[in-house]
């Protein structure tokens, strides 16, 4: 008889299956096999909120071949993920199996390799009660939460609705945001730019204006304020005041944890949250490598820790000395500090490569896609992490005219270090400096240009993915296993849409809003919500009782529920429709935004009279270049934007550069966008040519 091993997923069990050889049989539980009742709350509110489980719909015959196998088995290991979902998958397993919980029958893999495999096996332990009541608490939270608050949507704005005790403070987040954007009032700046040239050099650089001679910051509001500064530096002399030098050093990031991953998947690689997850889970369960077989690629992606194994530091040691030399090995022992409030969530590494001897370059010849893609930056930012920090030597420069002082500021790389490899990308744009030539106080510098510049302040960004991510994380709201999912329910119920890569709020998501903030002020209280976290972290620390937890809060939250429907009898909340410029053929109304079975479409507002209806198209600006139509967003089979006139098919004009609100200076045809930030405009009109840098002079 065969020992068996029970995993969630068939790609896990063949990896592991693999290592294990005879004496074991490897099978897949798909997932959960039981879950609380989708048609009923499923709590015993009234005798210590016992939930009542029962086996998933669909998961009979896993079901019965998981008992027969466990029958016929020498004994029975639980290898499910080492999260607290994979700890309640594995207690659900336990009870339906007739294993004692008690019992060491857990394993737990933080990589799915020979080595991971065989140290798993070697370790099983009890299944760990005070994580599987952490999960336990979170889904019974999250249950009364949802099932008590939807029906309430549904009753006084529309069916289908939800809300949930982390999606709504995301929600508030992002609604927050925009009404700070709408009310906004830019203030106008000006900007003073001197571009300089040294007496022996005709090496250009910028100095800007800092101020008076004499040290006090000066603040350029008005076109009238630049005008007098222009004139008092007519014929003026520059003159170098001041230089310092310095050394400065540059230190890498840490490796990902499963929140910096998502973020930075989706700054350089336009991933959502959801789609990092599922390659990452992809490279952690095995692939099929050539000449390795099949091998998990990273270790366990859901983990909140910094650590990072000794025998992998050194691995990435020896590839860094063999690929660039030792002069590139961070000479001493790089420790970072983990956000994590808990042991248990500190028992995995952080996101790493499994053999970070494995580059890849050597991986691209078996991986392909997302997976491939995400491989790169996990290996590259961990590689990055035990290499040298980036040398820079440093000079800034006070140059005087006219009572006004200006100042430039620049770095030349002495020794590139981890930046030879990666470097993290930024939400934010970031103040380019360049080296500056060489000066000494007292040179008198030659003006090549002043500029003035009008510039206005700017609100605050709207949320992407990335940074909404970095917002909950710092707010201590929910857990990186749940940003995915959060961010995915808010978009799938309308409350908020993408634009390029921002999110923004519906009109019915600000409806939500502002209907929970008024009646439900604790659940999308940020600090309420991030107390909560807390509460449940004590429940996984063994610290508190998941009871007592639930209890502290469904009490309050009960009061604000039979307020809430006291407080809204007999109203509804009507959800404003989103106007068109399209007027309906019919009846000459304006045609509005109607979300429906199958996406958002447009239609008459004289519903029932007028049943008219048409298919929503987004108008870009400009007009077609052959026949002067409109130019409309459409997507191809495989979802990729491109961009086509509304008289298709009579018109065939199509391009997948974006039109702009531009006209060519040369046959007055509407300008079009190749390309990213550095690329160009270009005119689409057949015989014309123009083009010209999106910053620069000229192609044409």
């Amino acid at each position: 008889m065969s020992k068996l091993v029970i995993v969630e997923s068939p790609a896990k069990a063949k990896t592991i299956r693999k290592y294990l050889g005879g004496g074991y049989e490897v099978t897949a539980s798909m997932g959960h096999i039981r879950d609380l009742p989708a048609s009923q709350l499923g709590i015993d509110v009234e005798h210590g909120y016992a939930p009542q489980y029962i086996n998933i719909k669909g998961k009979e015959k896993i079901i019965r071949e998981l008992k027969s196998m466990a029958k016929a088995s020498d004994g029975v290991y639980l290898a499910t993920d080492p999260d607290r979902e994979g700890e309640a998958i594995s207690w659900h397993l336990a009870n339906l199996l007739g294993l004692d919980v008690h019992e060491q029958n857990r394993v737990t893999f933080g990589e799915i390799t020979k080595k991971g495999v065989t140290q798993g096996m070697a370790a099983p332990r009890a299944i760990d009660m005070d994580l599987f009541n952490a999960q336990q608490a979170r889904r019974v939270l999250d249950r009364l939460v949802g099932y008590k608050l939807s029906p309430f949507l549904w009753r006084k704005v529309r069916r289908g609705l939800s809300a949930g005790r982390v999606q709504s403070v995301a929600l508030r987040l992002i609604v927050d945001r925009e009404k700070e954007i709408e009310a906004f009032t830019p203030e106008e700046y000006w900007n003073v730019d001197a571009v300089l040239s040294p007496p022996s050099s005709s090496k250009k650089f910028t100095a800007r204006l800092a101020g008076t001679a004499d040290g006090k910051k000066l603040e350029v509001k008005n076109a009238g304020e630049a005008q007098k500064i222009q004139q008092a530096l007519d014929g003026a002399v520059y003159t170098v005041a001041n230089v310092q030098r310095g050394k400065r050093k540059k230190s890498p990031a840490p490796p990902f944890i499963t929140s910096t991953m998502q973020q930075e998947a989706s700054r350089r690689l336009g991933f959502t949250a959801t789609r990092t997850m599922r390659a990452a889970q992809t490279l952690y369960e095995g692939v099929e490598i050539a000449g390795q077989g099949t091998t998990g690629l990273i270790t366990y992606m859901r983990t909140d820790s910094l650590r990072i194994a000794d025998e992998a530091v050194d691995a990435a040691k020896a590839f860094i000395t063999a690929a660039w030399g030792e002069k590139y090995v961070c000479p001493a022992k790089r420790t970072y500090k983990t956000r994590s409030a808990t042991a248990a969530q500190d028992a995995h590494e952080a996101v790493r490569p499994t053999n970070p001897a494995l580059t890849p370059d050597e991986v691209d010849k078996s991986l392909t896609g997302d997976a491939a893609k995400l491989y790169r930056l996990i290996w590259s930012r961990f590689i990055a992490s035990q290499m040298a920090d980036c040398q820079q030597d440093t000079v800034s420069a006070d140059i005087d005219a006219a009572g006004y002082r200006f100042r430039a500021s620049g770095y030349v790389v002495t020794f590139d270090g981890f930046t030879a490899l990666y470097e993290e990308a930024s939400d934010e744009k970031e103040k380019k400096e360049t080296a500056l030539p060489d000066l000494a106080v007292g040179d008198v510098l030659r003006l090549r240009e002043l500029r003035p510049e009008q510039k206005f302040t700017q609100p605050p960004a709207r949320y992407t993915e990335a940074t909404l991510i970095k917002a909950l994380e710092e707010n201590g709201i929910g857990r990186p296993s749940t940003y995915a999912p959060i961010i995915t329910t808010i978009t799938d119920r309308d409350y908020v849409e993408r634009e390029q890569k921002k999110l923004v709020p519906t009109k019915l998501g600000r409806v939500i809003n502002d209907l929970m903030m008024e009646q439900f002020p604790d659940i999308v209280n940020v600090q309420f919500s991030a107390q909560m976290e807390k509460n449940l972290d004590k429940v996984e620390s063994g610290q508190e009782d998941w009871r007592e937890v639930i209890d502290a809060f469904y009490k309050g939250f009960a009061d604000e529920l039979a307020k809430a429907e006291e407080n809204m009898k007999d109203k509804k909340i009507k959800v404003p429709d989103e106007e068109t410029d399209e007027v309906c053929e019919l009846c000459g109304r304006k045609m509005v935004i109607k979300n429906g079975r199958y996406g958002k479409f447009l239609a008459c507002p004289g519903f029932p009279e007028c049943r008219n209806t048409k298919r929503l198209v987004q108008s870009m600006p400009g007009a077609c270049p052959k026949c002067g139509g409109r130019i409309l967003l459409r997507r191809s089979k495989k979802g990729r934007v491109y961009y086509g006139c509304e008289k298709y098919p009579a018109c065939d004009f199509m391009t997948w550069n974006e039109p702009t609100a531009e006209t060519c200076p040369q046959c007055g045809s509407t300008l079009f966008k190749k390309g990213g930030k550095s690329g160009s405009l270009v005119c689409e009109k057949e015989g014309c040519g123009y083009q010209r840098a999106l910053a620069g002079p000229d192609k044409g």
